[in-house]
Protein backbone atom coordinates (compact mmCIF):
# COMPACT_ATOMS: atom_id res chain seq x y z
CA UNK A 1 0.00 0.00 0.00
CA UNK A 2 1.25 3.50 -0.66
CA UNK A 3 2.37 5.52 1.72
CA UNK A 4 0.00 8.82 2.15
CA UNK A 5 1.80 12.05 2.16
CA UNK A 6 -0.04 15.39 2.72
CA UNK A 7 2.28 18.79 1.97
CA UNK A 8 1.30 21.79 2.66
CA UNK A 9 1.67 24.94 0.43
CA UNK A 10 2.14 24.69 -3.22
CA UNK A 11 5.38 26.79 -3.77
CA UNK A 12 8.53 25.91 -5.49
CA UNK A 13 9.48 23.49 -2.90
CA UNK A 14 6.44 21.22 -2.26
CA UNK A 15 5.90 21.07 -6.29
CA UNK A 16 9.29 19.33 -6.42
CA UNK A 17 8.48 17.37 -3.35
CA UNK A 18 5.28 16.58 -4.40
CA UNK A 19 6.71 15.72 -8.00
CA UNK A 20 9.71 13.52 -6.59
CA UNK A 21 7.09 11.78 -4.22
CA UNK A 22 4.52 10.92 -6.49
CA UNK A 23 6.76 9.64 -9.55
CA UNK A 24 8.24 7.59 -6.86
CA UNK A 25 4.58 5.77 -5.74
CA UNK A 26 3.23 7.33 -2.67
CA UNK A 27 0.01 9.01 -2.49
CA UNK A 28 0.39 12.74 -2.63
CA UNK A 29 -2.30 15.15 -1.72
CA UNK A 30 -1.08 18.68 -1.91
CA UNK A 31 -3.16 21.47 0.53
CA UNK A 32 -3.26 25.00 -0.63
CA UNK A 33 -4.61 27.86 0.81
CA UNK A 34 -4.36 30.17 -2.34
CA UNK A 35 -6.21 29.70 -5.44
CA UNK A 36 -2.84 29.24 -7.67
CA UNK A 37 0.31 27.50 -7.49
CA UNK A 38 3.59 28.40 -6.80
CA UNK A 39 3.30 30.44 -4.01
CA UNK A 40 5.43 33.74 -4.20
CA UNK A 41 5.77 32.78 -7.93
CA UNK A 42 2.08 34.40 -8.71
CA UNK A 43 0.76 36.79 -10.50
CA UNK A 44 -1.25 39.76 -9.96
CA UNK A 45 -3.93 41.86 -12.19
CA UNK A 46 -2.86 45.34 -12.64
CA UNK A 47 -4.77 47.21 -15.45
CA UNK A 48 -6.37 44.23 -16.63
CA UNK A 49 -2.67 43.01 -16.99
CA UNK A 50 -1.46 40.32 -15.34
CA UNK A 51 2.17 40.85 -13.72
CA UNK A 52 4.57 38.43 -12.40
CA UNK A 53 4.54 39.50 -8.45
CA UNK A 54 7.42 36.87 -7.20
CA UNK A 55 11.15 35.69 -8.44
CA UNK A 56 11.64 36.84 -11.69
CA UNK A 57 15.71 35.21 -11.77
CA UNK A 58 15.47 32.06 -12.97
CA UNK A 59 19.06 30.14 -12.32
CA UNK A 60 20.24 26.34 -11.84
CA UNK A 61 18.10 25.16 -14.33
CA UNK A 62 19.80 22.02 -14.31
CA UNK A 63 17.89 21.33 -10.44
CA UNK A 64 14.47 21.43 -12.53
CA UNK A 65 15.84 19.25 -15.39
CA UNK A 66 16.11 16.67 -12.92
CA UNK A 67 13.06 16.88 -11.26
CA UNK A 68 11.06 16.84 -14.46
CA UNK A 69 13.38 13.79 -15.89
CA UNK A 70 12.53 11.48 -12.59
CA UNK A 71 9.35 12.38 -14.01
CA UNK A 72 9.60 11.22 -17.60
CA UNK A 73 9.10 14.65 -19.03
CA UNK A 74 11.84 17.21 -20.12
CA UNK A 75 11.76 20.66 -19.02
CA UNK A 76 11.60 22.29 -22.46
CA UNK A 77 8.68 19.98 -22.94
CA UNK A 78 6.73 21.43 -20.48
CA UNK A 79 7.91 25.33 -20.54
CA UNK A 80 9.45 27.49 -22.84
CA UNK A 81 13.19 28.32 -21.60
CA UNK A 82 16.22 30.10 -23.14
CA UNK A 83 18.99 31.77 -21.88
CA UNK A 84 19.47 35.39 -21.16
CA UNK A 85 22.52 36.39 -22.99
CA UNK A 86 22.85 39.57 -20.93
CA UNK A 87 22.23 38.70 -16.99
CA UNK A 88 21.48 42.27 -15.65
CA UNK A 89 21.79 45.76 -16.94
CA UNK A 90 23.40 48.59 -14.04
CA UNK A 91 23.46 52.37 -13.40
CA UNK A 92 24.43 54.33 -10.83
CA UNK A 93 24.02 58.14 -12.55
CA UNK A 94 22.34 59.13 -16.29
CA UNK A 95 26.33 58.86 -17.82
CA UNK A 96 26.03 55.25 -18.79
CA UNK A 97 25.48 51.52 -17.88
CA UNK A 98 27.75 48.27 -17.40
CA UNK A 99 25.97 45.14 -18.25
CA UNK A 100 26.97 41.66 -17.23
CA UNK A 101 26.94 38.99 -19.70
CA UNK A 102 26.77 35.19 -19.91
CA UNK A 103 30.02 35.05 -21.14
CA UNK A 104 32.33 35.53 -18.57
CA UNK A 105 35.12 37.22 -21.23
CA UNK A 106 32.09 39.78 -22.38
CA UNK A 107 31.49 40.60 -18.67
CA UNK A 108 35.33 40.95 -18.34
CA UNK A 109 35.94 43.24 -21.03
CA UNK A 110 32.59 45.41 -19.93
CA UNK A 111 34.09 46.35 -16.49
CA UNK A 112 37.48 46.89 -18.24
CA UNK A 113 36.10 49.53 -20.06
CA UNK A 114 33.56 50.65 -17.32
CA UNK A 115 35.97 51.20 -14.32
CA UNK A 116 39.79 50.51 -15.96
CA UNK A 117 42.13 47.29 -16.41
CA UNK A 118 42.72 46.96 -12.72
CA UNK A 119 39.06 46.77 -12.44
CA UNK A 120 38.77 43.51 -15.17
CA UNK A 121 41.74 42.21 -13.16
CA UNK A 122 39.84 42.13 -10.05
CA UNK A 123 36.80 40.54 -11.79
CA UNK A 124 39.24 38.03 -12.78
CA UNK A 125 40.20 37.00 -9.14
CA UNK A 126 36.62 37.21 -7.72
CA UNK A 127 35.27 35.02 -10.49
CA UNK A 128 37.97 32.14 -9.83
CA UNK A 129 37.21 32.74 -5.95
CA UNK A 130 33.39 32.62 -5.81
CA UNK A 131 33.76 29.62 -8.12
CA UNK A 132 36.23 27.65 -5.65
CA UNK A 133 33.60 28.42 -3.06
CA UNK A 134 30.83 27.07 -4.76
CA UNK A 135 32.73 24.23 -5.60
CA UNK A 136 33.80 23.06 -1.99
CA UNK A 137 30.01 23.82 -0.99
CA UNK A 138 27.61 22.20 -3.75
CA UNK A 139 27.48 19.12 -2.72
CA UNK A 140 28.92 19.16 0.63
CA UNK A 141 26.17 21.69 1.92
CA UNK A 142 23.96 23.19 -1.18
CA UNK A 143 22.71 19.94 -2.03
CA UNK A 144 23.27 17.93 0.80
CA UNK A 145 20.74 17.44 3.92
CA UNK A 146 21.71 20.63 6.85
CA UNK A 147 24.90 19.99 8.18
CA UNK A 148 26.82 22.00 11.12
CA UNK A 149 30.05 23.94 11.03
CA UNK A 150 33.15 23.36 11.65
CA UNK A 151 33.71 19.61 12.30
CA UNK A 152 30.42 18.11 10.58
CA UNK A 153 30.98 20.30 7.77
CA UNK A 154 34.87 19.56 7.77
CA UNK A 155 33.60 15.67 7.54
CA UNK A 156 31.91 16.17 4.73
CA UNK A 157 34.39 18.15 2.54
CA UNK A 158 37.18 15.66 3.44
CA UNK A 159 39.50 16.37 6.58
CA UNK A 160 42.34 16.29 3.90
CA UNK A 161 41.07 19.59 2.87
CA UNK A 162 41.09 21.50 5.80
CA UNK A 163 42.35 24.36 3.69
CA UNK A 164 39.08 24.76 2.11
CA UNK A 165 37.23 25.48 4.85
CA UNK A 166 38.99 28.58 5.36
CA UNK A 167 38.61 29.17 2.15
CA UNK A 168 34.92 29.56 2.29
CA UNK A 169 35.73 32.64 4.19
CA UNK A 170 32.89 32.50 6.87
CA UNK A 171 34.02 34.94 9.26
CA UNK A 172 35.03 38.34 6.98
CA UNK A 173 32.25 40.15 5.50
CA UNK A 174 31.31 40.34 1.84
CA UNK A 175 31.85 43.63 1.81
CA UNK A 176 35.26 43.86 2.87
CA UNK A 177 36.00 41.06 0.86
CA UNK A 178 34.69 42.39 -1.86
CA UNK A 179 37.03 45.22 -1.55
CA UNK A 180 40.00 43.12 -2.16
CA UNK A 181 39.08 42.44 -5.69
CA UNK A 182 37.29 45.82 -6.54
CA UNK A 183 39.04 49.08 -5.41
CA UNK A 184 35.77 50.97 -7.77
CA UNK A 185 32.76 51.30 -5.01
CA UNK A 186 30.36 50.72 -8.07
CA UNK A 187 31.87 47.75 -8.73
CA UNK A 188 31.86 46.42 -4.66
CA UNK A 189 28.36 47.86 -4.45
CA UNK A 190 27.32 45.65 -7.59
CA UNK A 191 28.43 42.50 -6.32
CA UNK A 192 27.79 43.02 -2.85
CA UNK A 193 24.44 43.30 -4.49
CA UNK A 194 24.49 39.41 -4.65
CA UNK A 195 23.41 39.38 -0.66
CA UNK A 196 20.35 40.57 -1.19
CA UNK A 197 19.56 37.51 -3.01
CA UNK A 198 18.96 35.75 0.39
CA UNK A 199 17.40 38.90 1.96
CA UNK A 200 20.54 39.98 4.05
CA UNK A 201 23.40 43.04 4.16
CA UNK A 202 26.65 42.71 2.31
CA UNK A 203 27.98 44.38 5.84
CA UNK A 204 26.94 41.25 7.74
CA UNK A 205 26.90 38.50 5.50
CA UNK A 206 29.91 36.24 5.46
CA UNK A 207 32.09 36.47 2.24
CA UNK A 208 30.85 33.05 1.24
CA UNK A 209 27.89 34.46 -0.27
CA UNK A 210 30.56 35.34 -3.35
CA UNK A 211 29.68 31.63 -4.66
CA UNK A 212 25.71 33.41 -5.55
CA UNK A 213 27.49 35.20 -8.50
CA UNK A 214 28.88 32.40 -9.92
CA UNK A 215 25.47 30.68 -9.80
CA UNK A 216 24.43 33.24 -11.33
CA UNK A 217 27.37 33.63 -13.70
CA UNK A 218 26.50 29.82 -14.71
CA UNK A 219 23.58 31.04 -16.78
CA UNK A 220 20.05 33.39 -16.08
CA UNK A 221 17.24 31.77 -18.13
CA UNK A 222 13.74 33.39 -19.53
CA UNK A 223 10.45 31.16 -19.24
CA UNK A 224 7.62 32.23 -20.94
CA UNK A 225 4.90 32.66 -18.52
CA UNK A 226 7.62 33.70 -15.49
CA UNK A 227 7.29 31.23 -12.71
CA UNK A 228 3.89 30.86 -12.70
CA UNK A 229 4.33 28.67 -16.09
CA UNK A 230 7.20 26.56 -14.10
CA UNK A 231 5.15 26.31 -11.15
CA UNK A 232 1.70 25.23 -13.44
CA UNK A 233 4.28 22.94 -15.47
CA UNK A 234 5.26 21.26 -12.21
CA UNK A 235 1.78 20.46 -10.82
CA UNK A 236 1.00 19.13 -14.03
CA UNK A 237 3.74 16.35 -14.09
CA UNK A 238 2.86 15.72 -10.10
CA UNK A 239 -0.89 15.15 -11.82
CA UNK A 240 0.38 13.01 -14.21
CA UNK A 241 1.69 10.66 -11.58
CA UNK A 242 -1.07 10.57 -9.12
CA UNK A 243 -0.76 13.92 -7.12
CA UNK A 244 -3.58 15.51 -6.08
CA UNK A 245 -4.27 19.36 -5.11
CA UNK A 246 -6.45 20.99 -3.51
CA UNK A 247 -6.32 25.18 -3.89
CA UNK A 248 -8.30 27.64 -2.35
CA UNK A 249 -8.23 25.20 1.15
CA UNK A 250 -6.50 26.52 4.33
CA UNK A 251 -5.03 24.14 6.82
CA UNK A 252 -6.04 24.68 10.17
CA UNK A 253 -3.62 22.15 12.11
CA UNK A 254 -1.39 19.52 11.56
CA UNK A 255 -2.73 16.71 13.91
CA UNK A 256 -0.76 14.19 15.95
CA UNK A 257 -1.10 10.75 16.99
CA UNK A 258 1.47 9.14 19.82
CA UNK A 259 3.97 11.75 19.03
CA UNK A 260 4.06 11.70 15.40
CA UNK A 261 1.98 13.68 12.36
CA UNK A 262 -0.70 11.44 11.43
CA UNK A 263 -2.59 13.97 9.09
CA UNK A 264 -4.15 17.61 8.60
CA UNK A 265 -7.23 19.37 9.64
CA UNK A 266 -8.36 21.75 6.89
CA UNK A 267 -10.76 25.03 7.34
CA UNK A 268 -14.36 23.02 6.77
CA UNK A 269 -13.73 20.33 9.84
CA UNK A 270 -12.34 17.27 7.22
CA UNK A 271 -9.48 15.63 8.83
CA UNK A 272 -6.51 14.34 6.27
CA UNK A 273 -4.63 11.64 7.48
CA UNK A 274 -1.20 11.09 6.35
CA UNK A 275 1.72 8.76 7.25
CA UNK A 276 4.17 11.99 6.53
CA UNK A 277 3.74 16.00 6.82
CA UNK A 278 5.72 18.66 4.62
CA UNK A 279 5.04 21.96 5.21
CA UNK A 280 5.97 23.98 2.56
CA UNK A 281 6.29 27.47 4.23
CA UNK A 282 8.11 29.56 6.46
CA UNK A 283 9.36 27.74 10.38
CA UNK A 284 7.83 30.84 11.53
CA UNK A 285 4.55 29.68 10.42
CA UNK A 286 5.08 26.51 12.38
CA UNK A 287 6.57 28.52 15.36
CA UNK A 288 3.69 30.87 15.78
CA UNK A 289 1.22 28.12 16.16
CA UNK A 290 -0.55 29.32 12.40
CA UNK A 291 -0.59 25.58 12.31
CA UNK A 292 -1.73 24.26 15.63
CA UNK A 293 0.17 24.58 19.75
CA UNK A 294 1.34 21.21 19.28
CA UNK A 295 2.64 21.67 15.55
CA UNK A 296 4.77 25.12 17.35
CA UNK A 297 7.70 22.83 19.02
CA UNK A 298 8.70 21.70 15.55
CA UNK A 299 10.69 23.97 15.14
CA UNK A 300 12.86 27.07 16.68
CA UNK A 301 10.75 30.20 16.53
CA UNK A 302 12.65 33.33 14.32
CA UNK A 303 13.42 36.64 16.41
CA UNK A 304 12.36 39.82 14.76
CA UNK A 305 16.34 40.83 14.69
CA UNK A 306 17.15 37.54 12.55
CA UNK A 307 14.96 37.76 10.03
CA UNK A 308 15.80 38.30 6.42
CA UNK A 309 15.01 41.92 4.00
CA UNK A 310 11.25 42.60 2.97
CA UNK A 311 10.40 44.56 0.43
CA UNK A 312 8.87 47.18 -1.73
CA UNK A 313 6.85 46.22 -4.86
CA UNK A 314 5.47 47.98 -7.34
CA UNK A 315 3.42 45.79 -10.36
CA UNK A 316 3.17 48.77 -13.30
CA UNK A 317 1.65 48.70 -16.62
CA UNK A 318 3.24 52.09 -17.93
CA UNK A 319 5.42 53.30 -20.51
CA UNK A 320 8.74 54.26 -19.93
CA UNK A 321 11.28 56.70 -21.86
CA UNK A 322 15.25 57.56 -21.23
CA UNK A 323 17.03 54.10 -20.08
CA UNK A 324 17.73 51.82 -22.33
CA UNK A 325 16.12 48.77 -20.58
CA UNK A 326 17.30 45.17 -20.79
CA UNK A 327 15.11 42.21 -18.68
CA UNK A 328 16.98 42.74 -15.33
CA UNK A 329 18.34 46.28 -14.44
CA UNK A 330 19.61 47.71 -11.00
CA UNK A 331 19.78 51.39 -10.16
CA UNK A 332 22.48 51.72 -7.50
CA UNK A 333 21.83 54.41 -4.70
CA UNK A 334 24.91 56.75 -4.11
CA UNK A 335 25.22 55.80 -0.56
CA UNK A 336 24.97 52.06 0.42
CA UNK A 337 26.23 52.33 3.94
CA UNK A 338 23.30 54.62 4.25
CA UNK A 339 20.78 52.29 2.93
CA UNK A 340 21.23 49.89 5.02
CA UNK A 341 21.59 51.83 7.71
CA UNK A 342 17.81 53.11 7.13
CA UNK A 343 16.45 49.35 6.83
CA UNK A 344 18.35 48.60 9.91
CA UNK A 345 16.72 50.90 12.00
CA UNK A 346 12.77 50.18 10.45
CA UNK A 347 12.73 52.35 7.90
CA UNK A 348 12.65 52.45 3.75
CA UNK A 349 15.58 54.30 2.38
CA UNK A 350 15.24 57.23 1.99
CA UNK A 351 17.14 57.10 -0.99
CA UNK A 352 17.09 53.40 -2.45
CA UNK A 353 18.68 51.03 -4.97
CA UNK A 354 15.98 50.02 -7.25
CA UNK A 355 15.65 46.56 -8.72
CA UNK A 356 13.20 46.91 -12.31
CA UNK A 357 12.28 44.10 -14.48
CA UNK A 358 10.85 45.12 -17.55
CA UNK A 359 9.01 41.74 -18.49
CA UNK A 360 8.36 41.99 -21.72
CA UNK A 361 11.85 42.10 -22.72
CA UNK A 362 14.23 40.13 -23.52
CA UNK A 363 17.82 40.47 -22.35
CA UNK A 364 19.18 42.15 -25.12
CA UNK A 365 20.30 45.73 -26.04
CA UNK A 366 17.40 47.66 -24.58
CA UNK A 367 15.43 48.59 -28.07
CA UNK A 368 12.47 50.78 -27.20
CA UNK A 369 9.09 49.48 -27.08
CA UNK A 370 5.98 50.96 -27.81
CA UNK A 371 2.87 51.59 -25.36
CA UNK A 372 2.73 50.31 -22.30
CA UNK A 373 4.80 47.28 -20.66
CA UNK A 374 4.74 45.35 -17.38
CA UNK A 375 7.56 45.92 -14.90
CA UNK A 376 7.90 45.05 -11.09
CA UNK A 377 10.16 47.42 -9.54
CA UNK A 378 11.66 46.35 -5.98
CA UNK A 379 13.08 48.18 -3.04
CA UNK A 380 14.22 46.47 -0.49
CA UNK A 381 12.43 46.96 3.25
CA UNK A 382 12.58 46.19 6.70
CA UNK A 383 10.84 42.84 7.84
CA UNK A 384 8.13 44.68 10.16
CA UNK A 385 5.04 44.36 8.79
CA UNK A 386 3.63 42.52 11.50
CA UNK A 387 4.34 46.01 13.75
CA UNK A 388 4.18 49.00 11.15
CA UNK A 389 1.20 50.37 9.12
CA UNK A 390 2.33 51.48 5.59
CA UNK A 391 -0.15 54.17 5.44
CA UNK A 392 -1.17 56.07 2.21
CA UNK A 393 1.50 58.65 2.65
CA UNK A 394 4.00 56.06 3.88
CA UNK A 395 3.49 54.64 0.18
CA UNK A 396 3.95 57.59 -1.52
CA UNK A 397 6.92 58.68 -0.28
CA UNK A 398 8.57 55.57 -0.67
CA UNK A 399 7.17 55.65 -4.45
CA UNK A 400 8.57 59.10 -4.94
CA UNK A 401 11.99 57.78 -3.63
CA UNK A 402 11.72 55.18 -6.06
CA UNK A 403 11.34 57.53 -8.62
CA UNK A 404 14.22 59.77 -8.05
CA UNK A 405 16.49 57.09 -7.94
CA UNK A 406 15.36 56.07 -11.63
CA UNK A 407 15.05 59.51 -12.86
CA UNK A 408 19.04 60.17 -11.47
CA UNK A 409 19.71 57.45 -14.10
CA UNK A 410 17.28 59.35 -16.98
CA UNK A 411 14.73 56.35 -16.75
CA UNK A 412 11.55 58.08 -17.00
CA UNK A 413 8.21 56.12 -15.77
CA UNK A 414 4.51 57.35 -17.00
CA UNK A 415 2.99 59.20 -14.24
CA UNK A 416 0.51 58.83 -12.70
CA UNK A 417 2.33 55.84 -12.66
CA UNK A 418 -0.47 52.52 -13.13
CA UNK A 419 0.30 50.07 -10.61
CA UNK A 420 -0.25 47.77 -7.25
CA UNK A 421 2.24 48.65 -4.32
CA UNK A 422 3.13 45.46 -2.07
CA UNK A 423 4.46 46.07 1.16
CA UNK A 424 5.34 44.49 3.97
CA UNK A 425 1.87 44.56 5.34
CA UNK A 426 1.05 42.52 2.35
CA UNK A 427 3.89 39.71 2.36
CA UNK A 428 3.08 39.37 6.39
CA UNK A 429 -0.29 38.90 5.40
CA UNK A 430 0.01 35.94 2.48
CA UNK A 431 3.47 34.45 4.86
CA UNK A 432 1.56 35.08 8.05
CA UNK A 433 4.52 35.45 11.47
CA UNK A 434 6.92 36.63 9.38
CA UNK A 435 6.70 40.59 9.70
CA UNK A 436 6.94 40.31 6.06
CA UNK A 437 10.51 38.73 5.44
CA UNK A 438 10.46 37.17 2.21
CA UNK A 439 13.91 34.89 2.63
CA UNK A 440 13.07 33.62 6.34
CA UNK A 441 16.00 33.90 8.39
CA UNK A 442 19.06 36.35 7.45
CA UNK A 443 22.24 35.79 6.39
CA UNK A 444 23.84 37.34 8.73
CA UNK A 445 26.86 36.24 10.74
CA UNK A 446 29.26 33.30 10.30
CA UNK A 447 26.64 31.06 11.57
CA UNK A 448 23.28 31.81 10.03
CA UNK A 449 23.46 29.48 7.36
CA UNK A 450 23.52 26.64 9.40
CA UNK A 451 20.78 27.88 11.40
CA UNK A 452 18.20 27.04 9.31
CA UNK A 453 15.43 24.74 9.40
CA UNK A 454 16.44 21.40 7.96
CA UNK A 455 14.07 18.97 6.27
CA UNK A 456 13.08 17.00 9.71
CA UNK A 457 12.03 18.98 12.18
CA UNK A 458 11.88 17.30 16.33
CA UNK A 459 8.54 15.81 15.51
CA UNK A 460 8.69 12.56 13.84
CA UNK A 461 6.23 12.31 10.60
CA UNK A 462 6.53 16.26 10.25
CA UNK A 463 9.22 17.66 7.86
CA UNK A 464 9.59 21.24 6.21
CA UNK A 465 10.30 22.57 2.78
CA UNK A 466 11.16 26.09 1.08
CA UNK A 467 13.21 28.54 0.51
CA UNK A 468 13.22 29.93 4.44
CA UNK A 469 14.75 26.44 4.72
CA UNK A 470 17.83 24.63 4.14
CA UNK A 471 19.46 25.45 1.81
CA UNK A 472 18.02 28.98 1.49
CA UNK A 473 16.19 31.30 -0.90
CA UNK A 474 15.91 31.25 -4.23
CA UNK A 475 14.23 29.21 -6.71
CA UNK A 476 16.93 26.43 -7.45
CA UNK A 477 17.50 26.66 -3.65
CA UNK A 478 13.45 26.16 -2.38
CA UNK A 479 13.16 23.24 -5.35
CA UNK A 480 16.34 21.56 -3.89
CA UNK A 481 14.72 21.99 -0.31
CA UNK A 482 11.93 19.85 -2.06
CA UNK A 483 14.27 17.18 -2.81
CA UNK A 484 15.69 17.24 0.46
CA UNK A 485 12.24 16.49 2.25
CA UNK A 486 11.49 13.88 -0.38
CA UNK A 487 14.68 12.02 0.28
CA UNK A 488 13.82 12.15 4.63
CA UNK A 489 9.96 11.56 3.90
CA UNK A 490 10.96 8.49 1.87
CA UNK A 491 13.99 7.40 4.23
CA UNK A 492 11.89 7.13 6.86
CA UNK A 493 8.60 5.96 5.78
CA UNK A 494 10.93 2.47 4.53
CA UNK A 495 12.61 2.45 7.80
CA UNK A 496 8.81 2.31 9.23
CA UNK A 497 7.72 -0.41 6.92
CA UNK A 498 10.78 -1.84 7.84
CA UNK A 499 10.30 -1.95 11.55
CA UNK A 500 6.84 -1.61 11.83
CA UNK A 501 5.72 -4.43 10.52
CA UNK A 502 2.56 -5.23 12.64
CA UNK A 503 -0.95 -3.90 12.00
CA UNK A 504 -2.39 -1.86 14.34
CA UNK A 505 -5.20 -3.00 16.13
CA UNK A 506 -8.27 -1.06 16.79
CA UNK A 507 -8.86 0.69 12.64
CA UNK A 508 -8.39 4.38 12.67
CA UNK A 509 -6.72 6.62 14.88
CA UNK A 510 -8.45 9.20 16.43
CA UNK A 511 -6.97 12.86 15.66
CA UNK A 512 -5.87 15.08 18.30
CA UNK A 513 -8.32 17.92 19.52
CA UNK A 514 -8.24 21.08 17.43
CA UNK A 515 -5.50 23.42 17.90
CA UNK A 516 -6.93 26.72 16.21
CA UNK A 517 -5.11 29.32 14.16
CA UNK A 518 -5.29 28.97 9.98
CA UNK A 519 -2.60 29.39 7.47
Amino acid sequence: MASRVVIIGAGMGGLACAVRLAASGHDITVIEKESHVGGKARRVAVDGTPIDAGPTVFTLRDVFDEVFELAGRSLDDCVSVRPAHVLARHAWDATGHLDLYADPARSEDAIGDFAGADAARGYRSFRTEAARIYGILEHSMLRADKVSWPLPLMRRIGLARIGDLLAIRPCESLWKVLGEHFADPRLRQLFGRYSTYCGSSPFDTPATLMLIAHVEAQGVWLIDGGMSALAEALRGVAEEHGARFRTGTAVEGVEFHNGRACGVSVESGEFIAADAVVVNADPSALASGALGRNAARAVAPIKPGKRSLSAMVWLAHARSDGFPLSRHNVFFSPDYVREFADISRGAVPGDPSVYVCALDRGAGSGAALTGRERFQIIVNAPANGDTFDFTAQEEERCTRAMRRTLERCSLQLEDPLPHRLLTPNDFERFSPSTGGAIYGRASHGWAASFLRQGARTRIPGLYCAGGSTHPGAGVPMAALSGRLAAQQVAQDLASMRRFHLVATPGGMSMRSAKTGGTV
